[in-house]
């Protein structure tokens, strides 16, 4: 799972027909609307993270993070990043995330397992597969307050490492996986506000 060399386009395509036939690999420890339960035991070496901050105001900053989910930016990271961007958020679909840490690259693969599409809450939960240096599920999810216009995203997880590499590396794993939460809230933090003309403009 782990490689000196960026996965290219052949070796991504290869990976997500290997996961095809693969199911969600991890035991069901989270719901897309309530996350983790108080009353929940996680089994053994598995470590839960959470995170939420507001990130907006009002219904065109909401639509603009909605717009951003679907082109997966909050995973656009620059050391991180969804390999198949075309990939709708649909119950099923295979998720292919390259990530280059430690001067390694892994790409790993989970399927979406539930989606919510209203006009105040936009996300979706996945879980790993076999192909993943991790075993565990995560949830993301954009939520639109229309009393205060408060736009919020949250960013849930619990795992544990499948790798042998992953749990050599333990305390190197838990920091890119806090660093990862850190940078995705900070990059659709940066996506919340509509695009102003000017902003068009220089994207032309």
């Amino acid at each position: 799972m782990f490689t000196l060399t960026k996965p290219s386009a052949k070796a991504i395509a290869q990976q997500i027909a290997a996961a095809e036939k693969l199911p969600a690999a991890a035991p069901p420890l989270l719901t897309l609307n309530a996350g983790l339960a108080p009353e929940q035991h996680l089994p053994f070496a598995f470590a839960h993270d959470l995170s939420r901050t507001k990130i907006g105001q009002g219904p065109a900053s909401f639509a603009a993070v909605r717009q951003a989910f679907r082109r997966w930016a909050m995973f656009d990271l620059g050391w991180v990043r969804v390999a198949n961007t075309d990939a709708p958020i649909v119950p099923g679909q295979l998720v292919a995330v390259a990530a280059h840490t430690l001067g390694l690259w892994t790409l790993n693969l989970s399927r979406i397992l539930e989606v919510v599409d209203t006009p105040l809450r936009f996300g979706f939960l996945y879980s790993t597969t076999a192909l993943h240096v991790e075993e565990g599920e995560e949830r993301f999810l954009l939520e639109f307050d229309e009393t205060t216009g408060d736009v919020a995203y949250l960013l849930e997880s619990v795992s544990r490492p499948r790798s042998p590499l992953a749990r050599l590396g333990l305390p190197f794993t838990r920091h890119y996986q806090h660093r990862f939460a850190r940078d995705s809230h900070r990059r659709i933090s940066e996506l919340a506000r509509p695009m102003k003309a000017r902003d068009i403009e220089n994207a032309i």
